[in-house]
């Protein structure tokens, strides 16, 4: 009877379980705009696909799971479900993930996909699941990368030498050491402080991301430097994703398919639009020269042998954006 007992118990344990699991938590990155942030529109498309495919899930507010490192934390213990997250977090497991950000290295979006196909993509994901984690997808978080600050027009690569800027991760100080500049790591919540205070003067980020996050009062100007693609990642929890039916995973699958070709679409779209945007904004907005554009082409391109990166990584990166390109 005892041994019954204690096997009702345990059955009745799984089955709570199962049931407090059913729901796929979502944890989003940005506001829920789909005119703005790439992110969403991924995110929530995800979700309405998996809500039609018959399965339980729901958004989750910014932040409201934790902020980047804690929902890492909650999808290697598979206690989330899905994050949206930025490339750090991937990196922190495998290095390897941050040649999506060799700058100049990819012509868009598209470029990055083909090449992260080759087998790149697949491998991170065998070193990230030694760690509960895996990606998704590539997100697109907005047009190409560019160079806002607080205080004066950028035209040249010199230009930027008098600016502290804020760095999401070594990968970006060691870019901007190549610039001339210095950089300074803030997370992303501690971003307007860091801009009204003057600890950081500037970020790289794509054009909406100042009106996204109401930063246009202390942002005066964008130089339209176009230097990677603007991604992020749907990051998932591995032992969910390894746990579900055969039925539930290939849902979840055709799922991402459909979120990241009408991520895809809208970054088609919205590119020329989020430019005009930030220029109403009250932003001045600089197109770089040819000349200038070389510079910074130039410059940058040193942290494909000397950045953050370990070369011999990124070269292999490097080899399959020249084969896909």
């Amino acid at each position: 009877m005892k041994k019954l007992a204690l096997g009702m118990v345990a059955a009745a344990a799984l089955a709570f379980s199962a049931t407090a699991q059913a729901e796929i938590k979502i944890a989003l990155d940005s506001p829920p705009d789909l005119n703005k942030s790439g992110t969403y529109v991924w995110a929530h498309n995800f979700t309405e696909a998996l809500k039609r495919a018959g399965l339980d899930a729901k958004e989750y507010a910014r932040n409201s799971l934790g902020e980047e490192a804690e929902r890492l934390d909650q999808v290697s213990q598979g206690l989330l479900e899905v994050s949206m997250s930025d490339v750090k977090q991937a990196g922190k497991i495998d290095k390897m993930i941050f040649g999506i950000y060799l700058p100049y290295l990819f012509e868009n979006i598209a470029h990055v996909d083909r090449a992260a196909a080759t087998g790149l993509l697949a491998k991170i994901n065998t070193n990230l699941a030694k760690n509960g984690v895996r990606i998704l997808a590539l997100v697109s978080l907005g047009p190409a990368a560019g160079i806002f600050n607080t205080k004066k027009e950028i035209k040249t690569v010199g230009d930027m030498a008098s600016l502290r800027m804020r760095a999401l991760d070594e990968h970006q100080i060691a870019l901007y050491k190549t610039w001339g500049t210095t950089g300074t790591i803030v997370s992303w919540s501690e971003v307007p402080n860091a801009l009204q205070t003057g600890v950081a003067d500037g970020y790289l980020n794509p054009s909406f991301v100042p009106l996204m996050f109401g930063h246009t009062d202390f942002i005066k100007f964008f130089t339209n430097a176009q230097l990677i693609p603007s991604t992020r990642l749907a990051l998932a929890s591995n032992d969910w994703y390894n746990g579900l039916s055969a039925g539930d995973r290939a849902k979840v699958d055709g799922a991402v398919a459909e979120a990241t070709k009408i991520n895809r679409a809208w970054i088609i779209k919205q590119e020329a639009v989020m430019l005009k945007d930030v220029a109403k904004a009250g932003i001045k907005v600089t197109e770089l020269t040819p000349a200038a554009r070389a510079e910074f082409v130039e410059r940058s391109r040193q942290v494909w042998t000397k950045g953050a990166l370990e070369a011999s990584k990124a070269k292999l990166w490097v080899e399959a954006a020249d084969k896909t390109r």
